[in-house]
Protein backbone atom coordinates (compact mmCIF):
# COMPACT_ATOMS: atom_id res chain seq x y z
CA UNK A 1 0.00 0.00 0.00
CA UNK A 2 1.40 3.42 -0.93
CA UNK A 3 2.19 5.54 2.10
CA UNK A 4 -0.21 9.10 1.80
CA UNK A 5 1.99 12.17 1.69
CA UNK A 6 0.90 14.92 4.38
CA UNK A 7 1.60 17.35 1.67
CA UNK A 8 -1.53 16.47 -0.50
CA UNK A 9 -3.53 18.21 1.95
CA UNK A 10 -1.70 21.07 4.12
CA UNK A 11 -5.09 22.73 5.32
CA UNK A 12 -5.38 20.26 8.26
CA UNK A 13 -2.25 20.69 9.93
CA UNK A 14 -0.26 23.69 11.57
CA UNK A 15 3.50 24.82 12.19
CA UNK A 16 5.01 26.42 14.90
CA UNK A 17 8.66 26.68 16.48
CA UNK A 18 8.27 28.23 20.19
CA UNK A 19 11.83 30.05 20.02
CA UNK A 20 10.69 32.29 17.78
CA UNK A 21 7.59 33.58 18.86
CA UNK A 22 8.88 35.95 21.21
CA UNK A 23 11.42 37.76 18.72
CA UNK A 24 8.78 37.56 16.26
CA UNK A 25 8.28 41.24 13.39
CA UNK A 26 8.49 42.17 10.06
CA UNK A 27 11.92 41.85 9.21
CA UNK A 28 12.52 38.13 10.61
CA UNK A 29 8.78 36.51 9.60
CA UNK A 30 9.86 35.29 6.07
CA UNK A 31 13.19 34.06 7.89
CA UNK A 32 11.07 31.83 10.52
CA UNK A 33 8.85 30.88 7.39
CA UNK A 34 11.58 29.35 5.98
CA UNK A 35 12.68 27.05 8.62
CA UNK A 36 13.67 23.50 7.58
CA UNK A 37 11.02 21.77 9.47
CA UNK A 38 8.14 24.43 8.32
CA UNK A 39 5.97 21.93 5.71
CA UNK A 40 4.60 24.50 3.98
CA UNK A 41 7.69 25.83 3.10
CA UNK A 42 9.18 25.12 -0.65
CA UNK A 43 12.68 24.58 -0.47
CA UNK A 44 13.01 24.90 -4.33
CA UNK A 45 11.83 28.88 -4.34
CA UNK A 46 13.29 31.68 -5.51
CA UNK A 47 13.74 32.89 -1.36
CA UNK A 48 16.15 29.43 -0.64
CA UNK A 49 18.40 31.09 -4.06
CA UNK A 50 18.39 34.85 -2.48
CA UNK A 51 18.99 33.26 0.94
CA UNK A 52 21.82 31.29 -0.42
CA UNK A 53 23.28 33.95 -2.34
CA UNK A 54 23.30 36.41 0.53
CA UNK A 55 21.18 39.03 -1.59
CA UNK A 56 18.52 41.82 -0.65
CA UNK A 57 14.49 40.36 -1.41
CA UNK A 58 14.68 43.28 -3.99
CA UNK A 59 16.45 40.92 -6.26
CA UNK A 60 13.01 38.67 -6.03
CA UNK A 61 11.09 40.97 -8.88
CA UNK A 62 14.31 40.08 -11.32
CA UNK A 63 13.71 36.53 -10.91
CA UNK A 64 11.23 33.74 -12.44
CA UNK A 65 9.83 31.28 -10.40
CA UNK A 66 7.65 30.44 -6.95
CA UNK A 67 8.28 33.04 -4.32
CA UNK A 68 7.22 33.95 -0.83
CA UNK A 69 6.46 37.61 -0.04
CA UNK A 70 5.18 39.31 3.17
CA UNK A 71 1.73 40.55 2.50
CA UNK A 72 0.60 41.78 5.45
CA UNK A 73 1.93 42.59 8.82
CA UNK A 74 -0.51 43.50 12.42
CA UNK A 75 2.38 43.29 14.91
CA UNK A 76 2.53 41.08 17.09
CA UNK A 77 0.34 38.33 16.56
CA UNK A 78 -0.41 38.66 12.76
CA UNK A 79 1.32 38.01 9.62
CA UNK A 80 0.42 37.26 6.32
CA UNK A 81 2.52 35.28 3.48
CA UNK A 82 1.77 34.84 0.24
CA UNK A 83 3.31 32.44 -1.96
CA UNK A 84 3.52 33.15 -5.73
CA UNK A 85 4.66 32.31 -9.34
CA UNK A 86 6.49 35.31 -11.10
CA UNK A 87 6.53 35.69 -14.04
CA UNK A 88 8.04 39.19 -15.18
CA UNK A 89 8.88 42.11 -12.82
CA UNK A 90 5.24 43.33 -13.35
CA UNK A 91 3.33 40.12 -13.28
CA UNK A 92 2.64 37.35 -11.00
CA UNK A 93 0.12 34.80 -10.15
CA UNK A 94 -0.86 33.89 -6.51
CA UNK A 95 -1.13 30.36 -5.75
CA UNK A 96 -1.62 30.35 -1.76
CA UNK A 97 -1.86 32.28 1.35
CA UNK A 98 -0.56 31.69 4.62
CA UNK A 99 -1.27 33.04 8.24
CA UNK A 100 0.60 33.32 10.83
CA UNK A 101 -1.46 34.02 14.35
CA UNK A 102 0.26 34.07 17.32
CA UNK A 103 3.42 32.05 15.97
CA UNK A 104 1.32 29.22 14.47
CA UNK A 105 1.13 28.78 10.75
CA UNK A 106 -1.50 27.79 9.04
CA UNK A 107 -2.47 27.81 5.07
CA UNK A 108 -5.89 29.38 4.18
CA UNK A 109 -8.31 27.15 1.92
CA UNK A 110 -9.40 28.61 -0.99
CA UNK A 111 -12.51 30.01 -2.37
CA UNK A 112 -13.31 26.51 -3.94
CA UNK A 113 -12.12 23.93 -0.79
CA UNK A 114 -14.49 26.89 1.49
CA UNK A 115 -17.56 26.15 -0.71
CA UNK A 116 -17.00 22.29 -0.96
CA UNK A 117 -16.47 22.36 2.78
CA UNK A 118 -19.72 24.16 3.57
CA UNK A 119 -21.81 22.18 1.20
CA UNK A 120 -20.50 18.46 2.59
CA UNK A 121 -21.37 19.90 5.90
CA UNK A 122 -24.81 21.06 4.86
CA UNK A 123 -25.65 17.63 3.17
CA UNK A 124 -24.10 15.37 6.01
CA UNK A 125 -26.51 17.64 8.07
CA UNK A 126 -29.58 17.02 6.22
CA UNK A 127 -28.53 13.33 5.86
CA UNK A 128 -28.31 12.99 9.49
CA UNK A 129 -31.50 14.29 9.90
CA UNK A 130 -33.33 11.95 7.43
CA UNK A 131 -31.07 9.01 9.10
CA UNK A 132 -32.88 10.32 12.50
CA UNK A 133 -36.36 10.98 11.24
CA UNK A 134 -36.37 7.13 9.73
CA UNK A 135 -35.03 5.85 12.92
CA UNK A 136 -38.81 7.08 14.38
CA UNK A 137 -40.88 5.24 11.27
CA UNK A 138 -43.09 2.44 11.79
CA UNK A 139 -44.98 0.02 9.64
CA UNK A 140 -47.61 -2.44 10.78
CA UNK A 141 -49.77 -4.27 7.94
CA UNK A 142 -52.87 -3.85 10.10
CA UNK A 143 -52.03 -0.14 11.13
CA UNK A 144 -50.24 1.42 8.24
CA UNK A 145 -47.12 3.89 9.30
CA UNK A 146 -46.82 6.35 12.27
CA UNK A 147 -44.32 7.90 14.12
CA UNK A 148 -42.75 6.65 17.65
CA UNK A 149 -40.82 9.09 19.33
CA UNK A 150 -38.45 8.80 22.02
CA UNK A 151 -38.98 11.81 24.61
CA UNK A 152 -42.84 10.86 24.29
CA UNK A 153 -42.10 7.49 25.85
CA UNK A 154 -39.91 9.56 28.39
CA UNK A 155 -42.76 11.74 29.16
CA UNK A 156 -45.23 8.91 29.46
CA UNK A 157 -43.08 7.29 31.93
CA UNK A 158 -42.52 10.47 33.97
CA UNK A 159 -46.09 11.20 34.23
CA UNK A 160 -48.05 9.99 36.99
CA UNK A 161 -50.44 6.97 36.48
CA UNK A 162 -53.62 7.93 37.46
CA UNK A 163 -56.00 5.28 38.65
CA UNK A 164 -59.53 4.90 37.66
CA UNK A 165 -61.80 4.85 40.37
CA UNK A 166 -64.00 1.66 40.24
CA UNK A 167 -67.29 2.17 41.76
CA UNK A 168 -68.02 -0.36 44.37
CA UNK A 169 -72.04 -1.11 43.56
CA UNK A 170 -74.57 -0.26 40.32
CA UNK A 171 -77.31 2.58 40.47
CA UNK A 172 -79.37 -1.20 40.70
CA UNK A 173 -77.43 -2.56 43.09
CA UNK A 174 -78.07 0.36 45.47
CA UNK A 175 -81.78 1.20 45.48
CA UNK A 176 -82.38 -2.70 44.85
CA UNK A 177 -79.96 -2.40 48.60
CA UNK A 178 -82.03 0.82 50.07
CA UNK A 179 -85.48 -1.12 49.56
CA UNK A 180 -84.64 -3.80 51.53
CA UNK A 181 -83.16 -1.87 54.20
CA UNK A 182 -86.31 0.22 54.44
CA UNK A 183 -88.39 -3.10 54.63
CA UNK A 184 -86.51 -4.48 57.07
CA UNK A 185 -86.37 -1.22 58.42
CA UNK A 186 -90.43 -1.15 58.81
CA UNK A 187 -90.62 -4.77 59.91
CA UNK A 188 -88.04 -4.31 62.63
CA UNK A 189 -87.58 -0.65 64.16
CA UNK A 190 -84.46 0.15 66.16
CA UNK A 191 -84.57 0.08 69.54
CA UNK A 192 -82.47 2.75 71.00
CA UNK A 193 -80.75 5.65 68.62
CA UNK A 194 -77.61 8.17 69.13
CA UNK A 195 -78.56 11.44 69.09
CA UNK A 196 -74.65 11.92 68.37
CA UNK A 197 -71.55 10.15 68.20
CA UNK A 198 -70.14 9.41 71.94
CA UNK A 199 -73.50 9.95 73.65
CA UNK A 200 -75.30 7.55 75.93
CA UNK A 201 -78.10 5.68 72.99
CA UNK A 202 -81.52 6.43 73.79
CA UNK A 203 -84.74 3.65 73.97
CA UNK A 204 -86.78 4.76 71.19
CA UNK A 205 -90.58 4.11 72.03
CA UNK A 206 -93.16 2.19 69.96
CA UNK A 207 -96.29 2.51 69.71
CA UNK A 208 -98.67 -0.31 69.15
CA UNK A 209 -101.37 0.11 67.09
CA UNK A 210 -104.73 -1.43 68.76
CA UNK A 211 -105.72 -4.65 67.28
CA UNK A 212 -109.77 -4.76 66.35
CA UNK A 213 -111.81 -6.90 68.60
CA UNK A 214 -112.04 -10.56 67.61
CA UNK A 215 -116.00 -11.07 67.25
CA UNK A 216 -116.32 -7.86 64.75
CA UNK A 217 -113.71 -9.52 62.38
CA UNK A 218 -115.90 -12.45 62.71
CA UNK A 219 -118.99 -10.72 62.01
CA UNK A 220 -117.79 -8.85 58.99
CA UNK A 221 -116.36 -12.11 57.86
CA UNK A 222 -119.75 -13.89 58.23
CA UNK A 223 -121.42 -11.05 55.95
CA UNK A 224 -119.78 -11.80 52.50
CA UNK A 225 -119.93 -14.93 52.86
CA UNK A 226 -123.58 -14.92 53.21
CA UNK A 227 -124.07 -12.12 50.64
CA UNK A 228 -122.09 -14.21 48.35
CA UNK A 229 -124.21 -17.69 49.50
CA UNK A 230 -127.67 -16.32 48.51
CA UNK A 231 -129.23 -18.02 46.01
CA UNK A 232 -129.99 -15.50 42.73
CA UNK A 233 -133.63 -14.56 41.59
CA UNK A 234 -134.80 -17.18 39.24
CA UNK A 235 -134.84 -15.38 35.37
CA UNK A 236 -138.15 -15.64 33.83
CA UNK A 237 -138.17 -17.55 30.07
CA UNK A 238 -139.84 -14.89 27.51
CA UNK A 239 -142.94 -15.28 26.83
CA UNK A 240 -143.81 -17.53 23.74
CA UNK A 241 -145.26 -16.09 20.48
CA UNK A 242 -149.11 -17.40 19.75
CA UNK A 243 -150.24 -17.92 16.45
CA UNK A 244 -153.00 -15.35 14.79
CA UNK A 245 -156.22 -16.83 13.90
CA UNK A 246 -157.25 -15.80 10.50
Amino acid sequence: MAAVDFRDNLLGISWVDSGWVPILNPGNVLDYFSERSNPFYDRTCNNEVVKMQRLTLEHLNQMVGVEYILLHAQEPILYIIRKQQRQSPTQVIPLSDYYIIAGVVYQAPDLGTVISSRVLSAVHGIQSAFDEAMSYCRYHPSKGYWWHFKDHEEREKAKPKSKKKEEPSSLFQRQRVDTLLLDLRSKFPPTFYQPKPGEKPIPVEVKKEPEPPAEGVKQEEREPASKSTAPAPPSKPPPEKRARLQ
